[in-house]
């Protein structure tokens, strides 16, 4: 069989490793080629050639507003966006959007140089452009902030203190941080750091290899062998919430362990949460569909099930992520409901 017509992009990258992290987590692949000063990916799904180059400066905005995918189905599109936050990747979901002509439910990423993804589904037609991405936005005038990160891996020594000014980056991200020999206090100090640095909103992502109990020098094999200390289970959210983070979730923690040694397993956490942000003002109702009696929040706000909730944009703002559309309703201001409004499920 010939191989299929290709679409063929090319992006100028500032961090050629950072590009290419993200890219094998957003197609779901290995690279089809990497060099000192080149990458390439070449997935079935869609039939895309995607080359990465490079460059010493990239331009912010230009004439490419975004990119994206359009999925078969929202069974697909779930799946998608599950699979990119449990490997680290932050999305922001939409459902129901009237946007470009078309009723769609999507969610957006950025890439390490803040080129902004779209991954969606098609729900129909329409005869008006709809209110979910202005003309603006169209014409590449508002592009998307870059994010900024800085990461720690357990090979790297734990700095007594980031170098980077108060309120500085996006997101803090520790691979295997806390598998090294840190007293709790050290363990501490590092989340602390890592708060300090970020901005109101800002993620702090962990990822550790945790125990059914503490084990020290597991020796354990393949690269694993790096792990040197393994805490509890709940050690790692609890350093988090005692940090002051807020929304803190495990977005991965199997059932089956990875590793058994002595009669205890260990298994792979990936770990999130958030330094809270100030009211930007505006509320949202929103409504908890179940299955329990009523959820609580780590600030103190409690959802009683089927019950309307005022609460800050910024909070409703998670409860979009496919972790919670689920189980909340997302009510939109009345303000910005359409004048004529369509039947349920057109």
């Amino acid at each position: 069989m010939s191989d299929p017509v290709r679409f063929h992009l090319s992006l100028n990258v500032a961090d050629l490793d950072k590009s290419v992290k993200y890219f094998r987590t957003l197609f779901g692949i290995e690279p089809a080629k990497v060099r000192a000063d080149y990458a390439k990916f070449e997935p079935d799904e869609p039939p895309l050639v995607l080359s990465l180059e490079p460059a010493r400066e990239i331009a912010s905005g230009g004439a490419l507003n975004h990119l994206g995918f359009r999925l078969p189905d929202a069974k697909a599109l779930v799946a998608m966006q599950e699979r990119l936050e449990r490997a680290g990747l932050r999305t922001k979901r939409e459902d129901g959007v009237e946007c470009c002509y078309a009723k769609q439910t999507k969610f957006w990423a950025n890439d390490p140089d803040g080129n902004l993804w779209e991954v969606y589904t098609f729900e129909g037609d329409l005869e008006h452009r709809g209110g979910g991405q202005s003309q603006e936005v169209v014409l590449g005038t508002s592009p998307a902030p870059k994010r900024v990160s800085w990461e720690h891996r357990m090979n790297e020594p734990v700095p007594a203190r980031i170098p980077l000014s108060d309120g500085e980056v996006n997101e803090v991200l520790l691979r295997g941080t806390l598998n090294l020999p840190l007293s709790t206090a050290e363990q501490k100090a590092i989340i602390a750091e890592a708060v300090r640095v970020l901005k109101p909103g800002g993620r702090v992502f962990v990822h550790v290899l945790t125990g059914e109990t503490p084990v020290d020098s597991p020796d354990l094999p393949g690269p694993a062998g790096a792990v040197r200390a393994v805490p509890f289970e709940s050690q790692p959210a609890n350093l988090l919430a005692e940090a002051g983070l807020v929304g803190v979730r495990m977005l991965k923690f199997d059932s089956k362990p990875c590793f058994v040694r002595g009669g205890v397993g260990m298994r792979e956490l990936q770990l999130e949460g958030f330094r809270p942000v100030k009211s930007s003002g505006t509320s949202v109702e929103v409504m908890y569909k179940g299955p329990f009696r009523e959820l609580r929040d780590d600030e103190g706000r409690i959802y009683p099930r089927g019950h309307r909730v005022s609460v800050p944009g910024e909070v409703a703002d998670r409860f979009r992520s496919s972790e919670f559309s689920g189980q909340f309703t997302v009510f939109e201001s009345q303000t910005n409901r359409p004048k004529a409004m369509t039947a349920c499920g057109s």
